[in-house]
C-alpha cells in the first residue's frame, strides 16, 4: 500500500483514542466484576450471568435502532458522544453500587450506550475512507480498541495488588479513563454535509 494510504486521518485518530480509553476502563472492570458482585455485594452466582445476558441483549437490540435513527437525522456525533457518555456514567454507577440491581442498571446503561454509538461511529470512520484504505482505517481503529482490552485488565490486576484487593477503589479508578475518553470529542467534527448539485 502506498505511504499516502497509510496516513491516519485526524478524526480517525481521535475516535480511536476514544475507543482506547473507553475500552481500557471497561476491561478494568471485567476481571473483578464477578467477584465484586458475589463477594462484595453478596449476589448469587447466577445473577452474574443474568446481568451480562440482559446487557448484551440491550446492545444487540439497539444497534440497529440507533443506527437507523442516525441515518434518518444525518447526525453522528450526538449519538457517539451520548453512547460513550453513557459508558462513562455506567462506570460511576457500578463504583457506587450497593446492591446487584444497581449493577444491572449500570450495565444496561453501558450497553444501551454501545448500541447508540456503534453505527454512528462506524459511519464517521467510513467518511474518512476511500476504495483503497477501508480495511486499513477500520483495522487501525479496531487495533486501538483491542489495545485497551490488553491495558485494562493489566492495570486492574496491578491496582488490586497495590491496593490489597480493594475492589471498590479499583472501580472508582476505572471511571478516570472513561471520562478522559470524552475529552477527545472536542476535536471531532460531526458528519460532513453532502452537497448535491443538479445539472442544468
Amino acid at each position: 500500500m502506498p505511504a499516502s494510504k497509510l496516513k491516519i486521518p485526524r478524526r480517525v485518530w481521535y475516535l480511536s483514542l476514544v475507543s482506547l480509553f473507553n475500552d481500557t476502563a471497561s476491561e478494568m472492570l471485567y476481571p473483578i466484576m464477578p467477584i465484586f458482585l458475589t463477594q462484595v455485594l453478596g449476589a448469587p452466582v447466577f445473577v452474574v450471568g443474568i446481568i451480562e445476558g440482559v446487557a448484551e441483549g440491550m446492545a444487540a437490540f439497539f444497534k440497529a435502532i440507533f443506527g437507523y435513527w442516525s441515518d434518518k437525522l444525518q447526525k453522528r456525533k450526538i449519538f457517539v458522544v451520548s453512547g460513550y457518555g453513557a459508558a462513562a456514567l455506567s462506570k460511576v454507577l457500578i463504583a457506587l453500587a450497593s446492591s446487584w440491581p444497581m449493577v444491572l442498571l449500570a450495565r444496561t446503561v453501558d450497553r444501551l450506550g454501545k448500541g447508540a454509538r456503534t453505527g454512528a461511529r462506524d459511519a464517521l470512520l467510513l467518511e474518512e475512507t476511500d476504495a483503497t484504505n477501508k480495511g486499513f482505517i477500520f483495522g487501525f481503529h479496531r487495533s486501538m480498541d483491542s489495545l485497551g482490552a490488553v491495558i485494562g485488565p493489566t492495570i486492574a490486576l496491578v491496582l488490586l495488588y497495590l491496593l490489597h484487593n480493594n475492589f471498590r477503589t479499583v472501580l472508582y479508578l476505572a471511571t478516570i479513563p472513561a471520562v478522559l475518553s470524552l475529552l477527545f470529542f472536542v476535536f471531532i467534527q460531526d458528519t460532513r454535509t453532502k452537497i448535491l448539485s443538479s445539472k442544468v
